[in-house]
C-alpha cells in the first residue's frame, strides 16, 4: 500500500469561479517519490469545515496534510501560526455567514504552529526562482479556521505528521481591473510541488535520525 499526502483546497468564493488553491492541488494528483497525493476540496461553510478536516486525519490517515487557500498576497505564504479566532468585517463565508470575534475551540490552545518544514521549503522556493514568504498570520477566515481545526486535532490526537498551510496568490485572470497581484497556475502547482517533495526529504530525514 502506497504512503498518502493529503491536500486541501477551498471552493471559490468572493464571486469568482476559479480557486487557484483547489485548482493547484487537482493538478498534483499523482504519485510524488512513492507517495499518493490526493485532493479534497473543502466548501467555505463556517459550520461544516472542522467536521470535514476532522474526517479527513481519520479516514485518511496521511502521512503529510497540507491545506491551501487563496490570499490577495503577491506570493506564495508559508503560514507559521494557527490562530483560535474567527472573525470577519467585510468578507462572509459562502453560506453567508459572518463570525466576529468566535473563538474556534472552547478550550483550545490560543495557537499551534505549523509542523510543515517551512523554513526548508522557502529556502527551497528560492532556489527555484518562486516568490515566497512565511508568515505570521494566516487571517481570521476559513484559511485559518481549517489550519487551526487541523493542528488542534493533529495535537489532541497525538498524530506524528507534517502538517500546515500555504496561501497562493490569485490568478492573473482573477485581477483583471483590479491592480492586485498574481501568479500563473503553471507557477503555484511548481511551489506546491517543491513544498511535498522538501516535506518528503524532511519527513525521511527525520524518520533515519
Amino acid at each position: 500500500m502506497s504512503k498518502k499526502i493529503i491536500l486541501t483546497g477551498f471552493e471559490p468564493f468572493g464571486g469568482s469561479n476559479v480557486n487557484p488553491s483547489i485548482l493547484a492541488c487537482k493538478a498534483l494528483e499523482k504519485t510524488i517519490e512513492g507517495y499518493e497525493i490526493k485532493t479534497i476540496e473543502i466548501p467555505l461553510r463556517y459550520k461544516e469545515i472542522k467536521q470535514i478536516i476532522e474526517s479527513i486525519l481519520i479516514e485518511e490517515k496521511p502521512e503529510i496534510l497540507i491545506c491551501t487557500g487563496q490570499s490577495p498576497r503577491a506570493v506564495i505564504s508559508l503560514e507559521r501560526i494557527a490562530i483560535n479566532i474567527a472573525s470577519l468585517e467585510k468578507s462572509a463565508y459562502n453560506c453567508g455567514k459572518k463570525p466576529l470575534d468566535e473563538i474556534l475551540e472552547i478550550n483550545g490552545r490560543n495557537g499551534f504552529f505549523a509542523t510543515l518544514p517551512i523554513r526548508k521549503i522557502k529556502n527551497c522556493l528560492e532556489e527555484n526562482k518562486i516568490p515566497c514568504e512565511i508568515s505570521n498570520s494566516a487571517g481570521t477566515f476559513g484559511c485559518n479556521q481549517i489550519f487551526y481545526h487541523a493542528m488542534h486535532f493533529i495535537n489532541h490526537k497525538e498524530i506524528n505528521i507534517p502538517a500546515g498551510f500555504i496561501h497562493v496568490p490569485s490568478l492573473p485572470e482573477q485581477v483583471i481591473g483590479k491592480n492586485l497581484p498574481s501568479m500563473t497556475l503553471e507557477l503555484i502547482i511548481q511551489a506546491l510541488e517543491i513544498a511535498i517533495t522538501t516535506t518528503i526529504k524532511h519527513l525521511h530525514e527525520e524518520n533515519t535520525k
